[in-house]
């Protein structure tokens, strides 16, 4: 394995994965934070910089898994890392963030935004581990 190509792929969808999750997790449905203020752990006006590298941190491990994931997983062909993609969403973030909005007060359009930006995670991962890798 070329590791050089390996830390890109990893940096380069983890960049791409953070636009992703401002968008699903950030804009949509942004007024639904407000209903459950409680739930969440910032204060207005408090800053979330320490929150928020903590998650992009945690973000960018979840893409080198991935990538590692898939090249001992299946040949990188992008329609086989796109089928991990989606198999690895349906085993763990998808039934994990539903449970949460069965069992707390997040707002289900939350939880459909949320799934969506971790299989939208998992699917750029996907894609750009096919083309460098």
């Amino acid at each position: 394995m070329n590791w050089t190509r390996f830390i890109l792929a990893v940096v380069a969808s983890g960049v791409a994965a953070s636009f992703a999750d401002w968008l699903f997790m950030g804009v949509l449905f942004h007024d639904k934070y407000l209903l459950t203020p409680e739930m969440w752990r910032g204060k207005p006006g408090q800053t979330e910089a320490k929150t928020m590298m903590f998650s992009t941190l945690f973000g960018l491990l979840s893409c080198a898994v991935f990538a590692y994931l898939c090249i001992f997983a299946t040949d990188l062909a992008f329609k086989n890392t796109l089928k991990l993609a989606i198999i690895v969403w349906l085993l763990g973030p998808l039934p994990v963030i539903f449970i949460n909005v069965i069992w707390t007060r997040l707002h289900p359009q939350l939880g459909l935004s949320h799934s969506l930006g971790w299989l939208a995670r998992f699917v750029v991962t996907a894609a750009i581990v096919a083309w460098l890798l």
